[in-house]
């Protein structure tokens, strides 16, 4: 039997690592930092795709809820500050505006307006919304919000335009006469369910459809419904009959 000397290092205490095991080790470390890599830019992706996409909604949402306003609080036609509420006007008068597009509905007389110590004007304004060609080449085009508050008689009313929303196909406004939706409105002229004038539609549906872009696929129109509460007062009282003395 061999004898191991003191001085003598023991086989086993000086075996070090060979270099296929440093080069396994290598690998499991790039394949383990291979699949964090890709976790961590899936993550930030679907952040930034999540980032976008509110940031794409926020107009959108914007826009919505300013038309929303713009018909619930839609002013009685007829009265001193307000004009005729009808989507093909019969009659000339100063209401026209300088816009490169197209008109999207009718003018719209509501009490939305802002009141405060430093506009000289009332709650109600006129406003017309318009769909104008594309200014930054993307696709469809720009929803304009047309808005006066000088409601007096003048020569040429004065808008102020609002940019409301880029991407724009079309804007549409339908209105509900109590028995169907119907594409025109005239409140000079009596209803099929009242013979009143003056009077507002029940309800306006509006339907907002965007652009579509390239490599995607196109959605359904945006709708939204908003019912008319306030309509014209009248003098006319019913009478029943029965029930004799």
């Amino acid at each position: 039997m061999r004898l191991v000397g003191r001085g003598t290092p023991h086989p086993a205490l000086g075996r070090a690592f060979t270099l296929l095991e440093v080069l396994i080790a290598l690998l499991i470390l790039a394949m383990v930092m291979g699949v964090a890599h890709s976790i961590f830019h899936g993550a930030l992706r679907l952040r930034n795709q999540a980032d976008q996409a509110f940031d794409d909604a926020i107009p959108l949402q914007h826009t919505l809820a300013l038309i929303k306003r713009d018909m619930a609080n839609l002013t009685v036609p007829g009265g001193t500050l307000t004009g005729t509420f009808q989507t093909s006007p019969t009659t000339s008068s100063s209401s026209s505006t300088t816009h490169f597009g197209q008109q999207a509905g009718p003018f719209f007389y509501t009490a939305s307006g802002t009141v405060s110590d430093t506009a000289s004007w009332s709650e109600i304004q006129k406003i017309a919304y318009y769909l104008t060609p594309a200014t930054n080449g993307g696709p469809g085009m720009e929803l304009v919000r047309a808005v006066t508050r000088n409601l007096l008689p003048v020569m040429q009313e004065e808008y102020s335009d609002q940019h409301l929303l880029s991407g724009v196909e079309n804007l549409t406004f339908q209105y509900y006469n109590g028995t169907a939706w119907v594409d025109t409105w005239d409140s000079t002229t009596t209803t099929a369910t009242s013979t009143t004038t003056n009077t507002l539609p029940q309800g306006i549906r509006v339907q907002l459809t965007l652009a579509v872009e390239a490599g995607k696929l196109a959605s359904s129109p945006i709708e939204l419904v908003v019912p008319i509460a306030v309509q014209p007062s009248t003098n006319t009282t019913s009478t029943t009959t029965g029930g004799g003395a």
